[in-house]
């Protein structure tokens, strides 16, 4: 007897991993494309994107929320502070820590940019009814651990 994901597994277009894999593939190139408009890419999408939900992070938290590595973060960071996006503050409370906080410009970019996200989403939404994609984006953080 199969259990129930091994019977997913082939044909591929049965397969939770593939069809996650281009679904992901196929969002990130399509976001990438829209946030170019507005001077942006998809490399630092999730780390304004947290940033903009809480500001003041520690490099390590932001890391942790983003789910990339230390290094990685450090690299995003050096990149949004020369795009004027960002700026580093000594942690009140360890020498080592800094906080990350948004600049006036990295402020002002919300707005387009999540409406840049909002299309994306909804471009590749449009197929599914609305109460298909609730349950789809309900089912999608299940499956992740994040249920809302």
């Amino acid at each position: 007897m199969t259990s129930y994901a091994e019977e997913l597994i082939l044909p591929r277009h049965n397969s939770l991993g593939w069809l996650i894999a281009v679904s992901g593939k196929q969002l990130a190139e399509d976001l990438d494309q829209r946030l170019k408009n507005i001077g942006l890419s998809i490399g630092v999408w999730p780390t304004l994107y947290a940033l903009w939900e809480q500001e003041g992070l520690t490099q390590t938290e932001l890391a942790e929320r983003c789910m990339t590595a230390h290094y990685t973060t450090t690299r995003t960071l050096d990149t949004l502070e020369k795009m004027g996006l960002v700026e580093r503050h000594p942690h009140p409370t360890s020498r080592r820590a800094l906080q990350i906080y948004l600049t006036d410009q990295g402020k002002d970019l919300r707005h387009s940019a999540l409406q840049q996200a909002i299309a994306c989403n909804s471009d590749y939404l449009a197929r599914l009814s609305h109460a298909e994609a609730r349950t789809l984006i309900q089912l999608l953080n299940k499956a992740v651990g994040t249920e809302i």
